[in-house]
């Protein structure tokens, strides 16, 4: 058993208010057109990044239900060295890496120049709240070590 403090039980208002950020990008990214795959894509990547398996398992498996394939999420790690993901795909991912490891190494002008280049300034805005929306989601998963359940299946995992 983990001693660690739920925050997201704790202070429910604001986990409320954090899940509202997110239900808002969600339906504004409707209005503009923006697609919910592109957007699960921006989880799944700050959520690798971040090594936050929760909020992995939830995004991976909400990506497959919004018709992502198994083979591009198995390769999202490697996104620059395949041909499997779109332009516009690509500047989502190339940003969500920028806001997620901002700490590390400040974006550039030339990366931020690319990312205009092909998204406009709504989608733009909206990954950026979503990969800020999506740390933030990791480290309330992390600083509370939710726990990731077994979907299904065995708890052992895949039998040979």
């Amino acid at each position: 058993m983990s001693d660690r403090v739920f925050i997201d039980k704790q202070t429910p208002s604001v986990f409320k208010a954090l899940t509202a950020t997110a239900t808002e990008i969600r339906s504004r990214a409707r209005e503009i057109g923006l697609d919910i795959i592109l957007l699960e894509l921006v989880n799944v990547r700050a959520s690798q990044l971040n090594a936050c398996t929760f909020c992995l398992d939830r995004h991976t498996h909400l990506a497959l239900e919004a018709g992502e394939t198994a083979q591009r999420l198995a390769v999202l790690p490697g996104w620059r060295d395949t041909d499997l993901f779109t332009s516009r795909e690509q500047a989502a991912l190339e940003l969500t890496e920028a806001v997620t490891l901002v700490a590390q190494q400040r974006p550039d002008d030339h990366t931020y120049a690319r990312v205009r280049s092909t998204l406009n300034d709504d989608e733009v805005s909206l990954v950026t709240w979503a990969a800020i929306t999506i740390n933030a989601f990791n480290r309330v998963s992390l600083m509370s070590r939710h726990a990731v359940r077994p979907r299904g299946g065995t708890a052992d995992g895949p039998q040979d």
